[in-house]
């Protein structure tokens, strides 16, 4: 059969069917819009497949364990190690067998049309699409196109590392065996979490951290966290360099290592090597180029956008954004999710495409100009406010909204209180609880800004301190608001006492 090149009309091309790019199409479609995905990968996007749900079901397993062995009565009736088969068996079942029957047949339920093939820009509201089937689509907008391609990890330039055939978090979450030796380069997020779920699942791992564990959480409550990978036999090199990696002539790999705080290197030798330093927009091969976009100074290209994920300086429309041009034309480019670069969470993203896909449904309708109120349903408030994130290796690590610097940084005449997590409720969870609590306050509002919190299952105590600082809600109210005994969350009593209250 020879290939063809079809032609076909949407109201809005979305590029990047992960799950913002599906949030973004289903709110379009429910404003009365049609919608077109087009996806190169798995329908369902890298959370689905290599991210969120099959590293959280990796570390589910080691953390149930731990929680019981932590209970007495409880840790007489438990084995001490992890199966580990059952662990993958169960990562499989989380992440569909790396299929996506169901996320396709959602999109067929919910009217929004699927392209396979890897799609670019060529002119304003123009997508050529390389289908996969062969074909090739031009597509055209009539409303918009929405960047929604996720990220891409950052390379490190460690010597021999190009050459390598090392681990990402893709192939270290889709692992089919558990290596014996396992060395993670990069103490974030992502490598705290995979190099605790494979020690718990049997490997020896090494960490090796260039400056501290999770910079971006206050130190008391990263040293929480230090401590549990090292409980678990997490060999942790905090402040130390990876200046080399070379493959043996057996396979494994020799890492070389310069401490910061001590003379001379060391090596450690591992089966894999899992790079996990960061991530960037995926925008290469996008024809952003075309649009005037360029990388500056050999970095990555980033956008800028506004409170509705609309892009910044695409040059064929005139004035200020939200403007219409001379044919009454909306500006056209967005970018939500990792894509926009500001916030590498799931949820966020998720949240920006809800405000997205409404904004651009109302701007069809005539029903949304120039910039929308903060808060509304069509802008993007809470990224400037209160982003929670919580790191699930075991204790948790959870925070929303500002640190005490950056509340400083903004302006804000700024206070907070901190203690450990002592009450009745973390002593009935687990003997020897340890957990740290702080709150961020706004001393001139008297509302939070932010809070952190560290221990065991602490995840479950962000969403409140979330509703607390998008709310506003002034801390003489807050009091008033009074946990159940006997929980972890009577925190929250003990840190607004120490407060004054």
């Amino acid at each position: 059969m020879t290939p063809e090149t079809l032609q076909r009309e949407f109201d809005v091309i979305v590029i990047g069917a992960g799950a913002v790019g599906e949030n973004v199409a289903d709110r379009v479609v429910q404003g009365g819009l049609t919608a077109v995905l087009v996806e190169a990968e798995l329908v369902g996007g890298e959370c689905s497949y290599w991210a969120c749900m099959p590293s959280k079901a990796l570390l589910r397993p080691g953390t149930a364990l731990h929680g019981a062995q932590s209970v007495p009565g409880a840790a007489e009736a438990v084995t001490l190690t992890l199966d580990a088969a059952a662990v993958l068996k169960r990562r499989d079942y989380f992440t569909a067998n790396w299929q996506d029957d169901s996320q396709v047949k959602w999109l067929d339920d919910t009217g929004i049309e699927l392209i396979r093939g890897h799609g670019w820009i060529t002119e304003p509201r123009t997508v050529e699409v390389a289908g996969l089937d062969g074909n090739t689509y031009g597509l055209k907008a009539r409303h918009a196109v929405v960047l929604a391609t996720g990220s891409t990890p950052t390379t490190p330039p460690i010597d021999g590392l190009a050459d390598l055939r090392v681990w990402g978090t893709r192939e270290a979450t889709s692992a089919k065996e558990v290596p014996e030796r396992l060395a993670v380069i990069g103490g974030g997020v992502a490598g705290s979490e995979l190099a605790q779920a494979f020690a718990r699942l049997g490997s020896d791992v090494t960490l090796v951290a260039r400056s501290g564990l999770l910079g971006t959480f206050p130190a008391e409550a990263s040293k929480l966290v230090i401590a549990g990978l090292r409980a678990d036999g997490v060999a942790v090199r905090l402040n130390t360099s990876t200046e080399s990696v070379r493959e043996n002539d057996d396979g494994t790999f020799t890492l070389t290592l310069q401490d910061q705080s001590a003379d001379g290197r060391t090596t450690v030798t591992a089966d894999k090597v899992l790079v996990s330093t960061g991530r960037h927009p995926a925008l290469e091969g996008l024809g952003l180029e075309s649009l005037g976009f360029e990388a500056q100074d050999g970095q990555p290209l980033t956008l800028t956008t506004d409170s509705t994920g609309l892009v910044q300086g695409v040059q064929d429309v005139p004035g200020s954004l939200g403007t219409p041009d001379e044919e009454g034309d909306y500006p056209w480019l967005y970018a939500v999710g990792d894509a926009a670069g500001s916030n590498f969470f799931t949820h966020q993203g998720k949240y920006e495409a809800r405000a997205t896909g409404d904004a651009i449904a109302a701007r069809a309708k005539g029903e949304l100009s120039g910039t929308p109120a903060a808060w509304s349903r069509y802008a993007q408030t809470a990224n400037q406010h209160a982003v929670p994130n919580v790191v699930f290796t075991d204790p948790e690590l959870a925070g929303v909204g500002r640190s005490v610097e950056q509340a400083k940084r903004d302006g804000y005449n700024v206070s907070s209180v901190e203690l450990p997590i002592q009450v009745s409720g973390s002593s009935l969870h687990s003997e020897h609880y340890e957990g740290w609590a702080q709150l961020v306050v706004d001393e001139d509002r008297r509302v939070l800004l932010g809070a952190t919190f560290a221990g065991p299952d602490v995840g479950e105590l962000l969403h409140a301190a979330t509703i607390a600082v998008v709310g506003e809600v002034p801390l003489e109210r807050l009091w008033h608001a009074v946990p159940s005994f006997p929980t972890v969350s009577e925190v929250w009593l003990r840190l607004l006492e120490k407060y004054g209250l």
